[in-house]
């Protein structure tokens, strides 16, 4: 099972630097793969859990592609509505080639309904509009051929049982996002998923949480490699670790999320 890492490439931390910093941290810890998150117009839903700068991510992780080697990118979710599919599979497609076959692009319907509104889309047919544009995205790349297109993952986000089905009609996985082992369990266990790739909180604590409703990856370091126990025997190809818990303030503090990436870094290659 690899593991990824969900960067913040937001906040008023956040700059060129601080995001360069980022992926060499990612990388040099051995994680494999850097996963950045989408908004385009910063409105007040938006602004106030992911506050400007906000760095576009397919321009983010084409400049991150440049100065990492070997980690894959990706995004955590991209907002499929927001742009029309054949801009997306035309970039999606740059990216990958100019990265060395580095791209997972994870999509998902979106959640910011002035966000849509500023962009002209309707916010009640995302759930419609994704569809279609999943199916548009595959088109496109069929019909470039393999030759001009090499296959890029999808992974389709969204927790709800709108969202599994997309996954299993439309995925190569699905993408969930901060659940409790319980309930991915008993999705797995239910479903013929075409893949399990979820992105889980990433918050270490001193002292065990007890909560039956704890999210996977917070706890003890012993409780969050534990999970990662569990969701590789759940059949989970890659487990992407989220340490940013809505405080924006906190992206103008990195190391203590690098502290944490560090020790299950470490302590999850030499106990798995």
């Amino acid at each position: 099972m690899q593991l990824g890492v969900n960067v913040p490439n937001f906040g008023p931390g956040t700059d060129p630097g601080v995001l360069r910093d980022w992926a060499r941290v990612v990388e040099g810890l051995g994680f494999d793969l850097l996963m950045v998150s989408d908004h385009v117009a910063v409105t007040a839903d938006v602004a106030e859990r992911y506050p400007a700068p906000f760095y576009e991510p397919f321009t983010t992780l084409s400049w991150l592609a440049g100065v990492t080697t070997r980690v894959r990118l990706g995004t955590t979710v991209l907002v499929l509505p927001y742009r029309h599919p054949l801009l997306v599979a035309r970039m999606a497609t740059n990216l990958h080639q100019l990265s060395g076959g580095r791209l997972v692009l994870g999509v998902g319907v979106g959640w910011a309904r002035q966000e849509f509104d500023a962009l002209g889309v309707p916010f009640a047919s995302r759930g419609k509009l994704t569809d279609e544009y999943l199916v548009a995205l595959r088109r496109a790349w069929r019909e470039e051929g393999p030759e001009h297109n090499p296959p890029i993952p999808v992974w389709v986000g969204g927790n709800s049982e709108a969202g599994i089905r997309r996954a299993i009609g439309f995925g190569d996985a699905w993408h969930p996002l901060r659940g409790t082992l319980p309930w991915m369990r008993a999705v797995v266990t239910g479903h013929s998923l075409p893949g399990f790739a979820p992105r889980i909180a990433l918050r270490l604590t001193p002292a065990p949480i007890d909560d039956p409703e704890r999210l996977a990856g917070t706890g003890t370091l012993d409780q969050v490699l534990d999970d990662l126990r569990q969701l590789r025997r759940l059949g989970a190809g890659t487990v992407v670790l989220d340490p940013y818990h809505g405080d924006p303030e906190d992206t103008r503090r990195p190391h203590a999320a690098w502290e944490a990436l560090t020790a299950v870094a470490a302590h999850w290659r030499t106990s798995s």
